[in-house]
């Protein structure tokens, strides 16, 4: 079959790998679509510790179901559209212990510890299939990104009453300021580029504020009257940005934490112990985040396609890559159709 590999750091092309075999309780799976992660991007720049080459890179995947092993439930039938949920956990370590699943200690994501989708057939335990033939082949690749920001809005305990700034409006920011808004928040959302806030927008940022042209922190002391955001969502991973959220939170606000700086980060400790802030980190996503987001795209009159850059066949998936490394801003998300 076809796949596409990251063979080495600059290095992306299609190889032949033999198809999958199904093991017992496990359901095979014909590709429809997979995005491209800034996991992915992070591989292809060999910037990602945790991978070793050649990688299959992909997790966000949308698939129909083209064979079924012995031991799976009989509501699994051939045909079905299905997404996955693309993490292992151990059941075992102190995370699962607590049924927090998605940061299990050992846990190995498709496409970064282990081969991942992007490929015409792959085959997945049955506990990882998720079924709903209400989502379009397109919704059901940008679920899993968009449940990453869900569960950093479940982390913040994000309320009604809260003001919430989200730190860089990609996939996983807009998936943060979808499930912010749905919990009734006030929604301020920062990007460098306009075309990113023009998407947060629409999907119901009630504030936009790109950081390069106007003063962030004058721009949020008007929003909120002086007080700060109650909740800030870092998304980007840049020192700066984790700087600024700190800076910015209001006095015993929340901060949460997704993206990886690749530089150490310093802060004034006088800032966190004076807010009393609560600093968290946001892993992943768990099963009630996949729902949410499901649950989200089966209601929302949202046209799903304006938070897909572009979709690309498996012989362009190279050149799209090396176009978003060259401007990784420019691009929200990038959907490979196998």
């Amino acid at each position: 079959m076809k796949a596409l590999a990251i063979i080495k750091a600059g290095e992306i092309k299609l190889v032949e790998r033999d198809m999958p075999r199904m093991g017992t309780g496990e359901i095979l799976l014909k590709i429809k679509y997979v995005g491209f992660c800034g996991s992915d991007l992070s591989t292809y720049l060999g910037k990602n510790p945790m991978v070793q080459y050649p990688r299959i890179p992909g997790h966000e995947i949308s698939a129909v179901i083209e064979d079924i092993a012995a031991d799976v439930p009989e509501t699994f039938a051939v045909g079905q559209a299905v997404t996955v949920v693309p993490y292992t956990n151990c059941g075992q370590c102190t995370s699962c212990k607590q049924k927090r699943f998605n940061a299990c200690r050992y846990n190995q994501t498709l496409g970064v510890q282990r081969d991942g989708a992007m490929a015409e057939y792959m085959a997945v335990p049955w506990q990882k299939v998720l079924k709903d033939e209400a989502l379009s082949d397109v919704q059901l690749a940008l679920v899993e990104p968009m449940t990453v920001g869900f569960h950093a809005v479940d982390n913040g305990n994000v309320t009604d009453l809260d003001t919430v700034m989200i730190l860089g409006c990609g996939m996983i920011g807009s998936g943060a300021i979808v499930r912010a808004k749905l919990r009734g928040a006030t929604v301020i959302a920062v990007d460098v580029d306009d075309s990113k806030l023009e998407v947060a927008r629409q999907l119901g940022a009630d504030y936009l504020i790109n950081s390069t042209t106007k003063d962030l922190h004058n721009q949020l002391q008007t929003v909120t009257c002086g007080d700060g955001p109650t909740v800030v969502i870092e998304a980007v991973g840049n020192p700066v940005t984790y700087r600024a959220a700190v800076e910015e939170v209001a006095f015993s606000g929340r901060v949460v934490c997704i993206g990886y700086a690749g530089n150490e980060v310093s802060f004034p400790t006088k800032l966190w112990v004076q807010k009393e802030v609560e600093i968290m980190g946001s892993r992943n996503a768990n099963p009630t985040d996949f729902e949410a987001v499901m649950k989200y795209l089966k209601q929302t009159n949202l046209d799903e396609k304006v938070l897909v850059s572009c979709i690309v066949s498996p012989e362009q998936a190279s050149r799209a890559m090396e176009d978003w490394a060259k401007a990784p801003g420019k691009f929200l998300k990038i959907l490979v159709k196998f």
